[in-house]
């Protein structure tokens, strides 16, 4: 393997892990993070265009903004689950639920696990990542962090977000465009969603607050992880490329307790150590067979 492949294997575990505790340290409310964010995604993927130059047929350049649409769902969900109940927890929570709605959406639409091994290491997975999703949300009684309510209300929304996430996932696998000629269009798409849910949660106001542009470093990091992503899968192949990009969460989950001093106890820390063994080796199950 050469240098620049073995960078481009790191880079995306690297921007996807780093981007959650940025996010969260620069600050702001969802509406200023999921803004700042998409601006910076679409001014990254415009540079990115004039470079590169691709080519995209109208209908997956529509899809493909569709999939960016679906993105600021799961994006949205998960800075609300910051603001919520940390980055630490929130983190190893949603991106076991997107591995898990991937998945099945790779089984019932895409015709994937078709021999009974596969079936078998699939459920095996799905298995895994439940149980590392449970154990990552363990918190300690009388613990700053012990509010069940608080964190069934914050799984339950980020259940129903992380469709979207699954959704985003799953579009550019049935198009004949992909990589980086769907990266502008993704862009596109972000933007207007996260325009549309400004004007209608009433935050409008989040596109003239400095905060709001100061988060567009997230959406510069975000861009970086998902170029070399693109050709991470090129030079290292689909499965290598997406089982190392998962150690995201570990390097998200520990920067939201380093960077945001999202301390947990010792009994804590070993069940969510634990959750994101489990979760990694989900990932991997799923992803091989």
């Amino acid at each position: 393997m050469s240098e620049l492949s073995l960078l481009m294997l790191l880079l995306p575990a690297l921007g996807w892990g780093l981007l959650p505790p940025v996010v969260a340290k620069i600050g702001g409310r969802p509406s200023n993070q999921i803004f700042g964010t998409t601006v910076g995604l679409l001014a990254a993927s415009l540079v990115v265009f004039a470079i590169v130059r691709p080519t995209i047929d109208l209908k997956s350049f529509v899809f493909a903004a569709l999939a960016g649409a679906f993105w600021v769902v799961g994006q949205v969900g998960q800075y609300i689950g910051y603001k919520n109940i940390g980055v630490s927890t929130t983190m190893p929570i949603s991106t076991g639920m997107q591995l898990i709605g991937t998945s099945l959406i790779g089984v019932f639409i895409f015709g994937e696990w078709s021999t009974g091994i596969e079936k078998v290491a699939g459920v095996s997975g799905i298995v895994l990542l439940i149980v590392g999703i449970y154990l990552t949300s363990i918190t300690d009684k009388g613990s700053k962090r012990d509010n069940h309510q608080a964190v069934v209300r914050n799984i339950i929304m980020l259940l129903f977000t992380a469709i979207g996430y699954c959704i985003y996932n799953s579009i550019p696998r049935g198009l004949e465009s992909s990589g980086i000629a769907i990266f502008l269009p993704e862009s596109i798409g972000m933007v207007l969603a996260a325009l549309i849910y400004l004007a209608f949660s009433g935050q409008f106001d989040a596109v003239k607050q400095k905060v709001s542009w100061m988060n567009m470093i997230g959406g510069l990091i975000f861009s970086i992880a998902a170029v070399s992503y693109i050709f991470s899968v090129r030079d290292n192949g689909v499965n290598t490329a997406f089982i190392v990009s998962q150690v995201s969460v570990v390097i998200s989950t520990l920067g939201g307790m380093l960077v945001m001093h999202e301390n947990k106890s010792r009994r804590e820390m070993v069940f969510t150590l634990t959750g994101l063994v489990l979760i990694i080796g989900g990932a991997v199950v799923t992803s091989i067979f």
